[in-house]
């Protein structure tokens, strides 16, 4: 039974891999691995109660499905309404040098917000008005990819490993945000430094006004109602891990409150105010436009990794991992390396199940209560997971939804960026490595 599951998760996950290759969404794979892998492990264990333990596994993963589901269509109804082209429509700068670290700082906050695929899409839409050459484009893209992924590591709203993490509070809100962003800015600054090089300190062209995405839009016409949509929908976004902190309850429902305000806003706009009847500004219309793929993959992806551990893979990987490396640098800094080719979620759902969350009775039962004590909520072993899962995607394009959706809108290709932007998304990952590694010492010291 090992084995066949053993073989089964790999092979789906060479699939999920190379989904760019086969072009068949990686969900596809995730749902029939996560039904192979709980099939055979139904076979081969005859537990009595694995109906149980499904139903559990199953209520576990909904709750981040539930989430995402609610703030995909809060940004959806932000985009629909046009609120983003406040911030694209505002971007200055007087080269095309200073532009690339404007784009940069842009991307980190904003996808600290929203997500890193939402901001790379509106960023790569944005660089068309902007410049004309593909070619140059595809550097300041590259840029994004790693702008959006640096931005999500240190929000637990910016990404969904975060989310993840925050939601089985294996981190909170503002130890996250203090122990990570200045490790996240590092690993922007290295590669923007370095990029900006290969950009031409030359004027910026005149912005492009043909492009179908832009045109007459919502803002030009009801700014008012534009505006309200975009500072409604991030104030209800920021609301969530507000009240996580203030009632104890899981982001879930946070975030269901949220999309019933938002609903309510949007409800009464609609019905007072004159739109045009082809944008369908109703939550019920954005809702048929989230991305459904990405949330059965999640969902697919999730129920997977819970079935190894009910066969106690992840435990014994856990266990030959703590014996023969022992290092929390060491293991997540091979974590964050391997998003960059696989999917960084199951990743993290894989160590969130392979390590639970110390308490102090665990720590002096444990043999080794020093390393133990890596893995206390907010310990230094969550903290680094959550920036390599996050920025380790940026060394390869195919590492992170972010590059992925580049890839596609721009066409970029593989070894492109591979060649140019791979070392120092590299060298950006390691400095933020070693800013953790300070940031430990300094706590240890002062």
């Amino acid at each position: 039974m090992v084995t066949i599951m053993i073989v089964i998760f790999v092979l789906g996950y060479l699939m999920i891999a190379s989904e760019h290759v086969l072009r068949i969404n990686k969900a596809t794979f995730a749902l029939l691995m996560c039904g192979l892998l709980w099939a055979t492990y139904s076979l081969g264990s005859h537990n009595q109660d694995l109906s149980y333990r499904l139903i559990e596994a199953l209520g576990d993963t909904c709750e981040v499905v539930v989430f995402l589901i609610g703030a995909m269509t809060i940004v959806e109804l932000i985009d629909r309404y046009d609120g983003f082209s406040y911030i694209t429509r505002r971007i200055r700068a007087r080269n095309k040098r200073k532009l690339m670290w404007v784009i940069a700082l842009i991307s980190f906050f904003m996808s600290a917000i929203l997500d890193n695929m939402t901001t790379t899409i509106i960023m790569v839409m944005m660089l068309r008005r902007m410049i004309s050459s593909n070619r140059e484009r595809w550097k300041f893209a590259g840029v994004i990819i790693i702008s959006a992924n640096s931005g999500g590591a240190w929000s637990p709203i910016g990404d969904v490993t975060t989310i993840m993490l925050w939601m089985k509070n294996c981190v909170t809100s503002l130890n996250l945000i203090g122990y990570l962003i200045l490790p996240c800015i590092v690993s922007v600054v290295i590669p923007v430094l370095i990029a900006s090089r290969c950009v031409k300190d030359e004027p910026l062209e005149e912005l492009n006004d043909n492009d179908k995405r832009v045109g007459e839009s919502l803002s030009d016409t009801h700014p008012l109602i534009s505006k309200s949509i975009l500072i409604s929908g991030v104030l209800s976004l920021l609301f969530v891990p507000v009240f996580k902190s203030i009632t104890h309850l899981p982001p879930y429902m946070g975030i269901l409150i949220s999309l019933g305000v938002m609903w309510l806003i949007t409800e009464i706009i609609v019905n007072k105010c004159d739109l045009d009847k082809k944008m369908d500004g109703r939550i019920s219309s954005a809702l048929r436009r989230i991305d459904m793929s990405t949330i059965l993959f999640f969902l697919g992806i999730l129920l997977a990794v819970n079935a190894l551990q009910q066969a106690h893979l992840l435990s014994n990987l856990a266990h030959w991992l703590d014996t023969n490396i022992h290092e929390p640098y060491t293991i997540n800094g091979i974590i964050g390396v391997l998003s960059s080719i696989v999917d960084n979620v199951p990743l993290v759902a894989a160590c969130m199940n392979m390590y639970p969350v110390s308490t102090e009775a665990i720590i002096q039962a444990s043999a080794d209560p020093v390393y133990a004590q890596y893995f206390i909520q907010d310990g230094l072993f969550w903290h680094l997971l959550t920036f390599c899962a996050g920025v380790g995607g940026s060394i390869m394009i195919i590492g992170s939804a972010a590059g992925v959706v580049a890839m596609g809108i721009e066409k970029i290709s593989f070894m492109w960026y591979l060649k140019r932007f791979s070392i120092m998304a590299f060298a950006g990952y390691i400095a933020g490595i070693a800013t953790i590694w300070l940031e430990a010492w300094l706590v240890i010291e002062f």
